[in-house]
């Protein structure tokens, strides 16, 4: 035991002076290496110090780059805002807002004010010593100098216009002025020009920035003239001469605005139903009571002194003492529309026999007698490179004639006229552009349709003028389509006009029930229902005489009837009845000059709302009047709006 415990003893003493000998001696060899640490440290300190200073005058470079940079970026797209508001500025007073007439619309040199504006932005703000790119001092202050303040951390900016950059032009392809359109009268003009324009802008260092901005000026000018021209089909019934206590209006529903130069009459029962507005030149309106007592007031309803109350249902208002709207002065000649297409304008009112015998012809070829006819289908054709080719506005028909109108195919709206046992038909293609007259076993195909000339740019119309009456019009049967979508036609005759059974349109272009399209009223434009299906019937002289062949008593004319003139007896230009009919409808619109009394139930005028909705729409050649407004002409300032279709933006020394 003795054995064992020395020898650990004496491992212990030597593990034990091993441990003193290197604290006290081996340790010494290690002496310095404090220094050469805090040496490194100090380095690397030194490093990390560089770096900084380094990198914050990094910093310090690229802030005072982008701070130029920015500066002159500011500068030029505050100088291209300025000189675009300059063009604005110009543009808005050159234009002036007085609508005296509406043929000469403001201003008479709409591209010399385009190189007008162009100059002066050119000389305000492209001229060196106006907008210096560098100013020389902080001190120095023009139009085009910005940030110019007395504070020496005020940033001095500058731009300038680039000479010569500066574009303002009409705009191509936009034909200047665009009128605009309240349903048939023209209320605004339109102008669209387009601009170009570059701007360098500069800060205090020698950092440049250009911006090259391109778009355009939309100059919309609007006004209200003292009278216009508007055609007649703007009204879903008008009567020129209604004197008071004559007799009241048929009970139906009436859709379209309604004047009348004289007064009004109403029955009661609550028949009425008045979409829009119902206006009438007479101070008071006739009421009359279930004892057929006419009553007089300018109220809206009238309580009679037997308690009864006619009170018709005026949903678009109602109006006294209106100004009197005159009767057409048949701005159109449906008889020279007939041979030339344009029916205004011509040398003398109506066609000459040898006007007719210069370019009217039969099917045949044989061209309109030299001394007048009294019967025979004619129509203006000619040889145009090799092709006959349609070239008036339709047929001229001379005697008296009986009419059918029906459908052929997609497009094609035929036209037959009946003279005693020979039969001439016209098949009119708008989509195929083509026209087929045959009769007596002659048949002629053309090349195009008849056309509207009168029209910039001419439209599709064609017109049946009859020099005598129509002793039928009609339809194939009730309810069946008789004009064809994308046809429009006009049927006028020197006498009556005879409607002896249905003329409907293929499509219907308004509803004809209250709610046929979900929460709509009667007579709301339906949605793709347009295809410029259109119908007119005027006579000057005669009367339309209505008559229903059915078994229901009903009739349907559709299209804007006119029976107005200027020289009409007291017993013409009216609407009458042949018989009694059950129930009329009619989309479009009735007017007259005189009003009979009519053997009707009920009668629906379900007013064509393309007439005031489309600019210009109407039958083709229809009469038209000029309409005087209430107050004198009124005007609004010129409304300029921008359109920015480009901006880039460049850097550069």
């Amino acid at each position: 035991m003795r054995c064992q415990s020395g020898i650990s003893d004496s491992l212990l003493d030597r593990e034990s002076f091993r441990s003193r000998a290197f604290r006290a001696g081996d340790g010494g060899r290690d002496r310095g290496v404090a220094l050469v640490i805090a040496l490194l440290l100090l380095f690397l300190m030194s490093v990390i110090g560089l770096a900084a200073v380094l990198s914050a005058s990094s910093d310090l470079l690229i802030n005072g780059y982008y701070s130029n940079y920015r500066g002159s970026f500011y500068a030029a797209d505050s100088g291209l805002n300025i000189a675009r508001q300059a063009m604005y500025n110009q543009l808005n007073t050159s234009f002036t807002t007085s609508f005296a007439t509406f043929q000469t619309p403001p201003p008479a040199g709409i591209n010399t004010l385009a190189t007008t504006v162009q100059n002066s932005i050119d000389t305000s703000y492209g001229g060196s010593s106006a907008c210096p790119v560098n100013p020389p001092n902080l001190s120095l202050k023009t139009t085009c100098y910005l940030n110019a303040g007395t504070s020496a951390t005020s940033w001095a900016e500058s731009f300038q216009v680039v000479p010569n950059s500066t574009v303002v032009q009409l705009a191509t392809g936009f034909t200047n002025p665009v009128p605009g359109y309240t349903g048939t009268q023209i209320t605004s003009y339109n102008y669209l020009y387009n601009y170009s324009i570059k701007v360098v802008g500069s800060a205090t260092g020698v950092e440049q920035n250009t911006i090259t901005e391109n778009g355009s000026f939309n100059v919309y000018v609007a006004g209200t003239p003292s009278s216009y021209s508007a055609s007649f089909a703007i009204f879903g019934a008008y009567v020129d001469n209604y004197p008071p206590c004559l007799g009241p209006l048929v009970p139906g529903t009436m859709t379209g605005t309604m004047f009348t130069n004289g007064a009004w009459g109403f029955m009661p029962g609550g028949g009425y139903i008045f979409t829009d507005p119902v206006g009438q030149h007479d101070p008071n309106a006739s009421y009359w009571d279930s004892y057929w007592n006419c009553w007089q007031s300018p109220n809206a309803s009238y309580t009679a002194p037997d308690g009864e109350t006619i009170a018709p249902n005026f949903e678009g208002g109602w109006a006294v003492n209106q100004p009197v709207i005159n009767q057409p002065a048949n701005s159109y000649s449906q008889m020279w529309a007939a041979v030339d297409g344009k029916g205004q304008g011509e040398a003398t009112p109506s066609p000459t026999y040898a006007n007719l015998n210069a370019v009217m012809k039969t099917v045949a070829g044989n061209p309109y007698p030299p001394n007048g006819a009294n019967s025979g289908v004619y129509f203006n054709y000619q040889n145009v490179n090799g092709t006959n080719t349609i070239v008036g506005g339709g047929l001229y028909v001379e005697g008296n004639a009986q009419i059918t109108l029906s459908t052929s195919g997609a497009s094609a709206q035929v036209i037959s006229i009946k003279q005693g046992s020979t039969v001439t038909t016209m098949t009119v293609d708008p989509i195929a552009n083509t026209t087929v007259v045959s009769s007596g076993g002659t048949t002629l195909n053309l090349a195009g349709v008849p056309q509207n000339t009168y029209m910039i740019p001419p439209q599709q119309g064609t017109m049946v003028y009859v020099d005598g009456t129509i002793t039928s019009m009609q339809g194939l049967g009730e309810g069946v389509p008789g004009i064809q979508d994308y046809n429009a036609v006009t049927i006028s005759a020197l006498g009556d006009v005879n409607i002896t059974g249905d003329v409907v349109y293929k499509t219907e272009p308004v509803t004809m029930t209250q709610n046929q399209i979900p929460n709509t009223p009667v007579a709301t434009l339906i949605p793709g229902n347009d295809h410029n299906q259109d119908l007119g019937i005027f006579t000057a002289n005669g009367n339309i005489i209505l008559s229903s062949p059915y078994a229901d008593g009903n009739l349907q004319v559709d299209g804007s009837q006119a029976v107005i003139g200027n020289n009409c007896a007291w017993w013409s230009c009216g609407f009458l009845v042949n018989g009694c009919i059950n129930t009329f409808n009619n989309v479009g619109g009735q007017l007259q000059t005189n009003i009979f009394g009519a053997c009707l139930n009920v009668e629906n005028t379900y007013y064509d709302r393309r007439y005031t909705s489309r600019p210009g729409f109407a039958p083709p050649w229809f009469p038209s009047t000029i309409i005087t407004n209430t107050a004198s002409t009124t005007t609004t300032p010129p409304t300029l709006t921008v359109q920015r279709m480009s901006w880039v933006s460049s850097s550069g020394q």
